[in-house]
């Protein structure tokens, strides 16, 4: 690890200046990521703001019976907060199936929206990889991709998002804070990260000196009506090979309102809009989620070891869906 400078900011607007004014600056929240990456040698920050003397650490109430859910908010404390629970039960799934407990007590909401891919080749630097090194080629085409996408993918690039989180933020519309010394924007979740394309190494489009301030969850009937569901290689805290977050609200037999994100299968927090498109409007069967799944997966591309993924991920879908058109009966 090489050297690096220390800063501790006290208020959002002197965070940001700090790193504003040193291009080579990185906020530090809980650190469960970048450190990590600063000990593999991946990341090399000349210089850290920690930030978590920041008042960024609570989860209020909107107006509209959403949430505002501070960056700084540890993922113990989101996943047991009683508004989540009730309101948001994916998001809380999510996050419990995302990390131990002593993990969960040190990461941040902000971290998590931020995490880089746990790709083998991002972390060998003795591979080629886009990410880590812009055009140095991506070590996982022709190579090992049991764990890799299916779904937005190219030539440059293979990697997964890691994040659990995210996965159920992008089924909840959710929004995120953002800020700078220009000011404060908003960021829809599903805009956030970008596709890899022919420049992989920008994984999202947060300018480096744009602090992540707050994520926003709108109320929604169909959010309370949700659940998380995560396939991995062990019950232990493993990145997902597949995972599908997932809202329905049935009337009559009939979809009324569907959410549905994948995660373990894309280079981005995904969401399924060609499986919500079919699904708005059909029988709450079994038949109607298959011919859903099959139709977001129609643009799968395989590779020689993850080609598994595909029927895993039709069949999670489905289970999912059919678990809650069972449960929202039952109610």
């Amino acid at each position: 690890m090489k050297d690096f400078g220390y800063r501790v900011a006290v208020d959002v607007a002197g965070a940001v200046a700090a790193v504003a004014a040193e291009p080579g600056a990185r906020f530090l929240g809980g650190g469960t990521n970048l450190v990590d990456l600063m000990r593999s040698g991946v990341e090399h920050p000349d210089t850290l703001v920690d930030i978590t003397r920041l008042p960024l650490d609570a989860v209020d109430e909107l107006p509209d019976g959403g949430l505002r859910i501070g960056a700084l908010v540890r993922n113990s404390d989101l996943a047991a907060h009683p508004a989540v629970r009730r309101r948001y039960p994916v998001l809380a799934q999510a996050v419990l199936s995302g990390a131990s407990g002593q993990l969960r007590n040190m990461a941040t909401v902000g971290g998590n929206l931020l995490q880089r891919t746990r790709c083998a080749y991002f972390y060998d630097q003795a591979t080629a990889c886009n990410r880590r090194e812009p055009g140095s080629g991506c070590g996982a085409i022709g190579g090992f991709t049991r764990t890799h996408a299916i779904l937005g993918t190219s030539p440059s690039c293979l990697a997964t998002h890691p994040s659990d989180m995210c996965v159920a933020l992008a089924a909840l519309d959710a929004v995120v804070e953002v800020e700078s010394v220009r000011g404060t924007r908003r960021v829809p979740l599903l805009d956030l990260h970008r596709l890899p394309g022919d420049t992989p190494h920008q994984e999202t489009v947060l300018e480096p000196d744009e602090l992540v301030t707050a994520v926003e969850l709108p109320a929604a009937e169909v959010a309370a009506v949700s659940r998380y569901r995560k396939v991995r290689d062990r019950a232990s805290y493993a990145f997902a090979l597949v995972s599908v977050a997932a809202g329905l609200v049935v009337r009559d037999g009939a979809v009324v309102a569907v959410r549905l994100a994948l995660g373990g299968v894309a280079t981005k927090p995904w969401r399924a809009v060609e499986a919500e498109r079919v699904l708005t409007g059909a029988p709450a069967t079994e038949d109607s989620f298959r011919a859903a799944a099959d139709a977001e997966l129609a643009t799968a591309v395989v590779q020689e070891d993850n080609g598994f993924k595909v029927e895993l991920a039709r069949r999670t879908i489905v289970a999912t869906l059919h678990r809650l058109a069972t449960e929202g009966s039952a109610a």
